[in-house]
């Protein structure tokens, strides 16, 4: 079943030709077995009714004639395909009970006034050319003086052979072909109409995916494909209102926080220091959390245009911009966000300068991707947190000290930007020292 599912084409028009073809090919060999079976069955109902007349003409001719004369006369009267013979005995020594061979000898008694009539009908191969042929066997007792011996007149006759096998075969195959061709490039035109909304549906899937929420589908084609475009539609308008309502709730709430926390610092600042310190660490760390909600929902919210873009010349600009030095290996195009990128990137260069002191910066091609990695020289991560960094107010060391980091976003606006474009991001430690953040994107076409 396996093999059997490997074999079968991958795409809805590939398996829709293949039905075209098993159907043509069924339904063309059916026929041909039923025509050859007709044509068959009419030769034979041809020879029988050629042999049943030359019967009923040649018995009163020979007849007419002397008894002596009877075997020089039925051996003129033969032929390539037929032995005429008058004999003592009978070829056929007792009727064949099979339906022609009865029907053929009832013939010939009513035809020939009562006489004795014995028939069979033999099939018989064609002495080693592959076909067969229907015979003709029929004895008649011929009328005679009283005292002379019996006269039996003896006819063997045999269908023409069939014509060679090639010529048929030629044909049929001419005929299948042309159908084949005809019907299945119809066919296919239209499965590739049918197919076509099907596939920019799935491309507007794999952007929803990615996130990108401006994509849309038109409604048309068939009413199943309305239907599943309309829903489709409908899915990504309301979760695009979703996701604005939710970032517009985080940004919010991100800068009505600052205004109570300047006014608690403000206050805490009045106390006596060592009253004060404790409060004020703490309302700087409310401030970092209160900027990277505001950060965060600006990042997943963003709404510019996606355009060509060179990402060799975006990284390069990041790097300068922090002095980190860069390498293009492979120069690469890809479709997306300039600012969004932008703002991932440098949120990984930052990373690596606030964890690593230290950054190298490398842009190469794979396939149909572009990679970007970061080393940095710092401690790393523990495996087990490297996935999880990604989430939102995760960070790589447990503190929530101000110095050593933000409130854990950053990594998180970086993975919902590189998943918008399609991409992914991944970090994993450096045999030696350090950690690697890998971005892969897919080059625009």
């Amino acid at each position: 079943m396996k093999t059997l599912k490997r074999l079968l084409p991958d795409g809805i028009a590939g398996r829709f030709a293949l039905l075209l073809t098993a159907s043509l090919v069924s339904a063309n060999l059916l026929a041909l077995a039923v025509l050859s079976y007709e044509r068959t069955r009419l030769d034979r109902a041809a020879l029988i009714a050629r042999e049943q007349e030359r019967i009923v003409s040649l018995v009163p001719a020979l007849e007419a004639a002397l008894p002596q004369a009877r075997p020089g006369l039925a051996n003129s009267a033969s032929t390539r395909s037929s032995e005429v013979t008058v004999d003592p005995t009978p070829l056929v020594r007792t009727q064949r009970d099979t339906p022609r061979a009865l029907a053929l000898a009832d013939a010939l008694t009513e035809a020939l006034g009562g006489r004795d009539v014995r028939a069979a009908i033999r099939v018989q191969r064609d002495d080693g050319k592959g076909g067969k042929k229907v015979a003709v066997v029929a004895s008649v007792r011929l009328v005679v003086a009283e005292g002379e011996a019996t006269q039996w007149l003896n006819i063997r006759s045999r269908g023409r052979r069939p014509p060679p096998p090639w010529i048929e075969e030629g044909a049929f195959l001419l005929i299948l072909g042309l159908s084949l061709a005809a019907i299945l490039g119809v066919g296919l035109i239209f499965v590739r109409r049918l197919t076509q909304p099907l596939a920019t549906l799935a491309t507007a899937a794999r952007a929803a995916g990615r996130g990108d929420r401006t994509v849309l589908v038109k409604t048309e084609g068939p009413r199943e494909m309305r239907d599943a475009a309309t829903a489709f539609n409908d899915m990504q308008v309301r979760i695009a209102r979703f996701d604005a309502e939710r970032m517009r709730m985080l940004a919010a709430v991100g800068h009505d926080l600052r205004t109570p926390i300047t006014s608690l610092r403000i206050r805490a600042e009045m106390l006596e220091p060592e009253d004060s310190d404790p409060m004020i660490r703490t309302l700087e760390e409310m401030t970092v959390m209160a900027d990277g909600l505001v950060a965060y929902a600006r990042g997943a919210g963003e709404s510019e245009g996606m355009c060509d873009i060179d990402l060799g010349a975006l990284v390069e600009r990041a790097c300068a911009e922090r002095g980190v030095s860069f390498e293009c290996v492979d120069p690469a195009t890809v479709r997306g966000r300039p600012v969004a990128l932008s703002r991932a990137v440098g949120n990984l260069l930052d990373n690596a300068l606030q964890y690593g002191k230290e950054a190298r910066t490398v842009m190469t091609r794979a396939a149909e991707t572009a990679v970007v990695t970061i080393d940095d020289g710092g401690p790393g991560i523990p495996e087990e947190k490297l996935a999880e960094v990604f989430e939102p107010f995760v960070r790589g060391e447990d503190s929530r000290n101000t110095n050593t980091g933000g409130a854990g976003l950053g990594l998180a606006i970086v993975r919902d930007v590189i998943a918008a474009h399609g991409g992914t991001v991944t970090l994993a430690n450096l045999p030696a020292a350090g950690l690697r953040a890998t971005v892969r994107l897919p080059l625009a076409h």
